[in-house]
């Protein structure tokens, strides 16, 4: 079977943690956010913002020396939307050895846009 690859891969930094030394929860919105328009412009190389996060669930911390993945796919393509859904894992270090945990999942609404910002259909009609 081979390899899943992210869409995109990070190692974050201490200016993303929070108050108890963990990564913010906003600092992983925001990659998710990136990952998924990355998965999007593979059904269409187009504008897309961001209508909605549904389904996001934190499942476990992420730690500074983590390795954190996000791996997308795309589960629905509307007249001018693409649904994708992301998966955020991390490779933790520790003893040596290389643990992958899922730390988060998210579900992310993006409608595709014209140079005018107004909605434009994702496949021509």
């Amino acid at each position: 079977m081979p390899e899943r690859v992210p869409a995109i891969k990070v190692l974050l930094l201490p200016k993303d943690t929070n108050a108890l030394g963990t990564i913010f929860g906003g600092v992983i919105l925001s990659h998710i956010d990136l990952a998924s328009a990355v998965e999007a412009r593979k059904t269409a190389s187009l504008r897309y913002v961001t209508k909605a996060m549904r389904e996001v669930e934190f499942h476990a911390p992420v730690f500074l020396g983590d390795i954190v993945s996000f791996y997308t796919e795309t589960i629905r393509v509307g007249r001018t939307s693409v649904t994708v859904k992301v998966l955020v894992e991390v490779e933790r270090w520790s003893a040596g050895q290389g643990d992958r945990i899922k730390v988060t999942e998210a579900e992310v609404v993006l409608v595709a846009v014209g140079p005018d910002g107004h909605p434009t259909p994702v496949k021509p009609e």
